[in-house]
C-alpha cells in the first residue's frame, strides 16, 4: 500500500521527488474543466435571462480574470514545494490561516456535493440503479482514487483531457445539427447586469480553484519557470471552462425548459441512443471524476492544514490521510443526497457567494507572495507559531475581514440583495470589490511591515538551506 498511496500531505516535497513539467497543468486543467458542471454554470447565464452571444463574451472575460489569477496561485507551487493554503499562514500567521481555511473546507464539501449530483445521474443511468445509488458509488471511487492521490490525479487528467475533448466536439456537432447557429446568436441586446452576471459566474468558477491549484504543481521541478507553469495552467483551465460553459450556453438557449429540467439527460440525448448514449454517460462521470477528485484532495490537505496549525503535525501517515478523505467523501455524500432536487438554482447562488470569500483570500495571498515577499518564504516557519510568522496576524486578518464586509453591498443572490445593486442597475460587482480593496489594503499595511520577510527562500530548518535569489516573476 505504501508503494501505490502518496506519502507527502502538507510537507514540503523534497526536490529529489519533484518530476515532470508545465505541462502537465495543461492537461490537468483541460480535463478538469471539459465537464458536466462547468457546462451547467455556462447554462445558468442564459438560463437567468442573459442572450447566448454576450453571454459567451462575458463567460470568456470572467474565464480569462479569474483564470489569470489562479494561474498566478499554480505558479506558487514548484517555487514552495507546499499545497496552497499552507502559504496561507505567511500572511494570516500559523495558527490565523485557519479562517479562511474553514471557508475553503466549506467550498470543497459544496464542490463535491454539486459534482455527485450530476455524475450521481450519469452513473444511475449507467447501472440502472437510479441517482442515489450512483451518487454513492461515484463518492466511494473518488475518494478511492483521491487517496492513491498525486501522480493518479495527474494520470487522470491526461485521459480526461482527451476522452472529453473528443466527446465535446462530437456532441458540438450534433447540438449544430439540431438548432442553427446564426439564429442563437441573433439577439444581441446588451444587458449590463445580465453581462456582469456571466462574467461573475465564470470568473467565480475560476477563482474558486485558486485555494487549491498549487496542491497539483507543487511537484514540479523547483527549476520549473514560472512563466510556464502559469500559462498551461491558464491555457487549459480557460480553454477548457470556455469549451465548456459555451456548449453550455448555447445548449440552455437551443433547448429552453429542456435543458433546465434534465442537464444530464439532454446532454446526452444529443449523442443519440444504446451505445453511443452509454459511451456519454461515462463522459460525464469520468469528467465529474476528475475535478471531484482534486475537490477532495484538497479538501483533506486544508482540514489538515487548519489542525495542524493547532498541534504542530508537520505529516500525516496513511491511516490519517484515509480518514480525513472519508470524512470529505462523506460529508459531500449528504449534501449532495439532500439538495439534488433544487440544484441549479442552488449551484448559481454557491457559486457567487463563494466568489465573495475567496476574492479577499486570493487577493491577499497574491499580493503578499508576489509584491511583499517577493517569493521568499521561511518554509520550516509556517509550521511554527513561535517562528517570524507568529500564530495570528492580525493585520491581515482584519483586511481579510473588511475585504468580505467591502463586497456585501454588491452582492446579489436569491437570498441576499445588498443595497447598491439597484442603483447599479442589478450589476453585481462583488467580485471586483472583493479583488481590489484587500489588495490595496493588504499592501498599504504591509509594505513596510517586512520584518518577517527573509532575504532569499529558506527550504530546510536543519541545515539552513536556502535557495538563490527570487526567480523572475510573471
Amino acid at each position: 500500500m505504501t508503494g501505490v498511496v502518496e506519502q507527502r500531505s502538507i510537507d514540503v516535497v523534497p526536490d529529489a521527488e519533484r518530476h515532470g513539467n508545465a505541462f502537465s497543468q495543461f492537461t490537468l486543467w483541460l480535463g478538469a474543466n471539459l465537464q458536466i458542471t462547468a457546462v451547467v454554470t455556462g447554462a445558468l447565464a442564459v438560463v437567468f435571462g442573459g442572450d447566448a452571444f454576450w453571454s459567451i463574451i462575458g463567460l470568456l472575460l470572467g474565464n480569462l480574470l479569474g483564470g489569470a489569477v489562479m494561474a498566478l496561485h499554480s505558479a506558487q507551487g514548484p517555487r514552495l514545494g507546499l499545497p496552497q493554503m499552507i502559504s496561507s499562514r505567511a500572511q494570516f500567521g500559523v495558527r490565523g490561516a485557519v479562517v479562511p481555511l474553514a471557508l475553503v473546507v466549506v467550498m470543497y464539501v459544496g464542490f463535491f456535493a454539486s459534482g455527485s449530483v450530476l455524475a450521481g445521474q450519469a452513473v444511475g443511468e449507467l447501472t440502472h440503479l437510479g441517482d442515489t445509488t450512483g451518487i454513492v458509488i461515484f463518492a466511494l471511487v473518488t475518494a478511492a482514487t483521491t487517496l492513491v492521490g498525486y501522480r493518479l490525479i495527474h494520470t487522470l487528467g491526461r485521459v480526461a483531457s482527451i476522452v472529453c475533448a473528443l466527446a465535446f466536439v462530437y456532441l458540438g456537432i450534433r447540438l449544430l445539427q439540431r438548432a442553427d447557429l446564426t439564429a442563437l446568436l441573433a439577439d444581441r441586446s446588451f444587458h449590463l447586469p445580465l453581462f456582469l452576471l456571466a462574467v461573475s459566474l465564470s470568473a467565480s468558477w475560476q477563482l474558486a480553484f485558486g485555494p487549491y491549484v498549487a496542491d497539483y504543481s507543487r511537484y514540479l521541478p523547483r527549476t520549473t519557470s514560472p512563466r510556464a507553469t502559469f500559462w498551461w495552467t491558464l491555457g487549459g483551465s480557460a480553454l477548457g471552462s470556455q469549451w465548456s460553459m459555451t456548449f453550455g450556453a448555447l445548449a440552455a438557449a437551443a433547448a429552453g425548459s429542456a435543458f433546465v429540467d434534465n442537464q444530464v439527460g439532454y446532454i446526452v440525448g444529443l449523442g443519440g441512443a444504446g451505445l453511443a448514449a452509454s459511451f456519454l454517460y461515462f463522459v460525464v462521470a469520468l469528467g465529474k471524476l476528475t475535478v471531484n477528485v482534486l475537490n477532495t484532495y484538497g479538501g483533506f490537505m486544508s482540514v489538515v492544514t487548519g489542525i495542524s496549525g493547532f498541534r504542530g503535525q508537520r505529516a500525516l501517515s496513511t491511516r490519517g490521510r484515509a480518514a480525513y478523505i472519508a470524512g470529505i467523501m462523506i460529508a459531500g455524500t449528504a449534501v449532495a443526497l439532500l439538495g439534488k432536487d433544487s440544484f441549479l438554482s442552488s449551484f448559481k447562488d454557491f457559486l457567487l457567494f463563494l466568489l465573495t470569500a475567496f476574492t479577499p483570500w486570493s487577493a491577499i495571498n497574491l499580493v503578499d507572495y508576489y509584491l511583499i515577499a517577493k517569493e521568499r518564504y521561511d518554509l520550516p516557519a509556517l509550521s511554527d507559531p513561535h517562528g517570524r510568522y507568529g500564530a495570528w496576524r492580525i493585520k491581515a486578518l482584519i483586511v481579510y475581514g473588511i475585504g468580505l464586509l467591502a463586497q456585501l453591498p454588491f452582492l446579489a443572490t436569491s437570498f441576499y440583495t445588498g443595497p447598491l445593486v439597484a442603483p447599479l442597475g442589478g450589476t453585481d460587482i462583488s467580485w471586483i470589490v472583493g479583488l481590489v480593496v484587500p489588495a490595496s489594503l493588504y499592501w498599504l499595511a504591509a509594505r513596510r511591515d517586512t520584518a518577517h520577510v527573509p532575504d532569499r527562500m529558506i527550504v530546510s530548518a536543519e541545515t539552513g538551506t536556502r535557495t538563490g535569489s527570487p526567480s523572475p516573476t510573471l
